[in-house]
């Protein structure tokens, strides 16, 4: 069975770009969400088994939301997308327990890869 991902971004052009990835390399894309806040919601009702969560987003930014699904499930699998240059925010966000992060524009076997290691 495929496994099933959440795509969280807010620019509609991005969630394209990488479940376009997703879909051809095989995986299920079982929702999409535009904020943080959507993203608790929508793995609260789709339990995923993993989660593309951008970093900078309006509502609530991903690292907050990551702690919120954290709190949900704790074995939770998010992989955070960020754009060049906020290698701080990453390295919150791995504290707060990403288990990876993939750096914008994707580069669609990086995404992949990330994807296979956080599954193991």
């Amino acid at each position: 069975m495929a496994q099933r991902i959440l795509v969280v971004d807010d620019a509609a052009f991005m969630r394209m770009m990488i479940k376009d990835i997703l879909v051809k390399n095989g995986f299920e894309v079982v929702g999409e969400a535009q904020d943080g806040a959507q993203a608790v919601e929508k793995y609260r009702e789709l339990t995923p088994d993993l989660v593309t969560m951008d970093i900078t987003m309006p509502e609530m930014d991903g690292i907050t939301a990551l702690k919120q699904i954290k709190e949900i499930n704790k074995d939770a699998v998010i992989i955070m997308c960020s754009a060049m240059g906020q290698q701080a925010m990453v390295i919150d966000a791995i504290q707060a327990g990403a288990k990876d992060f993939i750096v914008k524009p994707f580069q669609a076997d990086r995404v992949i890869e990330a994807i296979q290691k956080a599954l193991g």
